[in-house]
This record gives structure tokens, sequence and C-alpha cells, in this order.
């Protein structure tokens, strides 16, 4: 595997893609659709007032995020769950076989445009999300990291939705496989635990004083790899604000925040039952390295596997595939 050759195949990729004039489309409706439902959803928080004035960008920010997250990762099947069996129903992938690219190469290089497609995605949508940060109600470190994270999301899906191209001879039957592993990670992952979370169930005493704790400490762990548990939890926390009232001067808790608040729950489950803890007691229980690790592994377990899809030469090829 070599940079030149995965670079070689990701700009033949790229030019592929240019060609057609369906993606400018896409892109321009994309933009637009993600902007104007920004726009709209600051403008409700502003009619709302509950708010305290000008601190709307906090859960503007919040929100839009998660919002993007979601419809990022369901846009993501679609770049890369057909960029291997669509080729080889073409009949164009056994001319990248024959040449001196390795399997790596070409698996490397098809993730890299797909991935860097999902990264333009994600810079469209910068108007909205920069907003708060532009007047002031979200530093601009806490930005970059959740921005750096939902990147690296994106390459986690992008490389899982390769793989299932490579496993599977149609290219319909792989981008289904890529929408269903998506929504195993956003929805079945909590599923799981609100499931999992009676059966950790401790009764005590008896009659009308018998009580019932939830040792959610122990499948904490199901809610990790949930993409947007990881971009939540992952977020820095945001500055306690100070209010001067006369001679005294109060600590507040930022305005609501999306975020900050999931980041809590999910903090919370992790310890368990024992609550009361303040919030430099509840930064040490942090979720989102377990999360994101798995997440990574999951994604070079992926590549890995496309790599090997792709040793020739081939001794069976699927039922109505041609391969050159």
């Amino acid at each position: 595997m070599t940079a030149r050759g995965a670079g070689l195949v990701a700009r033949q990729e790229i030019r592929t893609r240019l060609r057609t004039g369906r993606w400018k489309t896409l892109l321009a409706v994309w933009f637009v659709i993600v902007n104007g439902l920004g726009l709209l959803f600051r403008l409700a928080l502003e009619a709302d007032g509950t708010s305290d004035f000008g601190s709307e960008g906090v859960p503007m920010f919040g929100g839009v995020l998660l919002g993007v997250l979601v419809l990022t990762l369901l846009v993501t099947p679609a770049l890369s769950g057909q960029s291997i069996n669509g080729d080889r129903e073409r009949g164009t992938l056994a001319a990248l076989q024959v040449t001196r690219l390795t399997p790596g190469d070409i698996a490397l290089g098809k993730l890299a445009a797909a991935w860097g497609t999902g990264l333009l995605t994600l810079l469209l949508t910068l108007p909205c999300v920069l907003f708060p940060v532009a007047e002031g109600a979200v530093g601009p470190g806490r930005a970059a990291v959740v921005l750096a994270v939902m990147a690296l999301l994106i390459g986690v899906v992008c490389a899982v939705s390769q793989a299932w191209s490579a496993l599977v001879a149609r290219s319909v039957t792989s981008v289904l496989l890529s929408y269903l592993t998506v929504f195993a990670l956003l929805v079945g992952t909590p599923l799981l635990y609100a499931i999992s979370l009676p059966l950790t169930a401790e009764h005590s005493g008896s009659g009308d004083s018998e009580s019932t704790v939830h040792h959610s400490e122990w499948v904490w762990w199901l809610l990790a790899p949930n993409p947007v548990v990881v971009l939540a939890d992952a977020a820095p926390r945001l500055p306690k604000r100070k209010i001067i009232v006369g001679d005294q001067v109060y600590e507040r808790a930022p305005a609501s925040d999306p975020l900050g608040e999931l980041s809590h729950d999910v903090r919370d489950a992790r310890r368990g039952p024992n609550y009361g803890y303040s919030d430099e007691e509840r930064g040490g229980s942090s979720v989102w390295p377990y999360g994101l690790l798995f997440d990574l592994a999951l994604a070079g377990g992926a590549l890995r596997l496309t790599a090997a899809r792709l040793r020739t030469p081939l001794y069976r090829v699927p039922r109505g595939v041609r391969v050159a």
C-alpha cells in the first residue's frame, strides 16, 4: 500500500464523480436545505423567548450539529455503498486490478474519494454551524473538536459501507446493508441499552418500602459506539457564566446545551446509581474515548476486509457479474 497508488485511485474516483452533473445539483440542494433548517431553528429559538437574550447560539450550535450529524450519516452510505460492486458490475474494476496497484491502494483510494465527498457535505453546513461561533456564543476550540469528531465518524461510515460493497455482489443490497448498519449504530445501541437496563434491576426491602435500583454502570458500554453519544460527550464543556447582582457574584450554568445535557446523561449512566457528583468529578467518567475507539477499530477492520476482497486472482465470480 502506497500513498501514490491510493492518490491515483482517489483522483480517478473524484473525476468520475464530477463528470455527472447531478452531484452539483445534489450538493446545492443539500446546502440550501441544511442551512435553511438551521436558520429556521435559530428563528424558532428567538421567537420562543425561553433563552436569555443573546444565548440562543448555544442551543442552536448543539441542535444543528446533532441534526447535521444524523443527516450526514444517512447520506454517507450512498457515497461508498456501491464503490466496489458497482465497478465490478460495470466491468471497470478489473482494469484497476490488473495494474501494479495493490488491493490496499484501491481500497484506500476509493475510501479517500468517498470520505472527501462526505467532508464536502460537512463543509457546506459550516455557515449555520459556525454562526454561533462568530457571535461569541461558542468558542472556536469547541467547534474545532466537534467538527473533527464528525469528520472521523463520516470516515467510519464510509469504510463500513465500502466493506459491504466488497462483500455483496449487488450494489442495491450493499447500500441497504450500509443503511441498516447506520441504523444499528444510531437507533440500535440505545434500544439495546433500554432493553438491557431492566435486567440490571436490584430489589431491596419488602412491601411498601421496597426499592428498585438499576445498575446502568453494567450496560453503559452499549451506548458508547453511538455516533451521537460520541459527538456529544467529546464536546468540551462550556464555562459557567458569572452574574453580578449588587456586591454578589454568582456562577450560573450555561444556557440550554443539547450536547452538554446528553453528555451528562451518558456519564451519569456510566457512574450508575451513585448520583450527587460535581461537574469536575463527572468529567472523569468520559464515554466518548471508548466509543470512538470502537468506531475507528470497526473502520480499520472494514478497510482491511475490503482490501482482502480485492486480491487477485479471483477464483470464484458471483453469478451474473462480469469480470471485464
